[in-house]
């Protein structure tokens, strides 16, 4: 009765996978931007959602020689679709080198704020244990593990002064040696790319927003991202990653840091007043000042959205398919 009769003769092939748009996702994280919360969030998706995270065991090369970029690019390219990639790295331009141009995701924070976390987490770690400090910077003096920040700031020390104040702008410039560089080259460069190459580039202080666009972008990724995050057990992990003793420099130091981090504060509002309009146009409200002439470390931002308004000027499911298409 059966014969020879197999499921191919009888249904044709099987339907092939059906993939989200974009397929090709990189989030080329800058550190100590709240990319280790949004790592765990990560994880927990791919498993929810199907798609293959890929992470990467390089923490400390963010840039690459032309080979390293050639190698980089085409391992990425190569992984199973869907993908969501991260590691930290400087943009990465996939057309270059013949490659298809994923979509690039990432979030930045104050400037300043960023800089301090960095500062006192390489010397005495976060909350997940106490010696893992003594693992990244197993080399480091005790005179300069417990340098004051506010000498290191007001004499000049090389860690609190540039080039290694110029951070973020290189995440969003690119591989290029002037993107290293503090400048008016590297800061328009790094607004062009995320003009051009970035679905999103979203705020820390505002995390909670920065989550529901990206459940609207991309929600084969991120459906259900923010009811994990606002859950207490995961509130609990992400508390862990908090950086332990973390001292605030006096206001005659911040203000150094803020005269030598001006291309970067530049960038910072750039990107902030995008992710407002952004905001705006998909209905959520955000308190839009002029930059203040200083940082705004003192200055607590709620993660809480608002009420959502009403702004019909454009039809936003075009507005997305505009996107995809840059």
């Amino acid at each position: 009765f059966a014969g020879n009769s197999t499921y191919l003769d009888d249904h044709g092939p099987p339907p092939q996978k059906v993939l989200p748009f974009p397929s090709q996702v990189v989030y080329n994280r800058v550190g100590k931007c709240g990319s280790r919360t949004v790592v765990l969030l990560l994880r927990i998706l791919s498993e929810k959602h199907g798609f293959n995270l890929v992470t990467s065991d390089i923490h400390n090369k963010t840039r690459l020689t032309k080979n390293e970029q050639m190698e980089l690019i085409k391992n990425i390219s190569t992984a199973e679709q869907p993908y969501l990639f991260t590691r930290h790295v400087h943009f990465l331009n996939f057309s270059r080198f013949g490659g298809d141009q994923p979509v690039y995701i990432n979030i930045i924070r104050d400037p300043v704020n960023r800089f301090l976390s960095n500062y006192f987490f390489r010397r005495f770690g976060d909350w997940r244990g106490e010696q893992n400090h003594m693992i990244r910077t197993p080399n480091m003096r005790q005179e300069e593990r417990y340098l004051d920040i506010n000498v290191c700031i007001l004499e000049n020390y090389p860690e609190c002064s540039n080039p290694r104040l110029f951070y973020i702008i290189p995440y969003f410039c690119g591989q290029h040696p002037r993107c290293r560089e503090p400048g008016e080259w590297a800061l328009e460069r790094a607004k062009l790319n995320v003009n051009e190459n970035f679905l999103l580039v979203g705020i820390l202080e505002e995390l909670e927003d920065v989550l529901l666009l990206l459940e609207r972008f991309l929600p084969h990724y991120f459906k259900d991202v923010l009811s994990i995050y606002k859950n207490p057990e995961h509130r609990k992990l992400g508390n862990l990653t908090v950086t332990v003793k973390k001292t605030v420099p006096s206001p005659e130091a911040i203000q150094i840091l803020y005269q030598r981090m001006r291309y970067e504060y530049e960038f910072y509002y750039y990107v902030k007043e995008q992710f407002h309009l952004l905001k705006r146009k998909f209905g959520l409200k955000s308190h839009i000042r002029k930059p203040s002439p200083r940082p705004e470390f003192f200055i607590p931002s709620p993660l809480e959205t608002e009420e959502p308004i009403n702004d019909e000027e454009e039809d936003d499911e075009k507005w997305l398919e505009d996107i995809y298409k840059r």
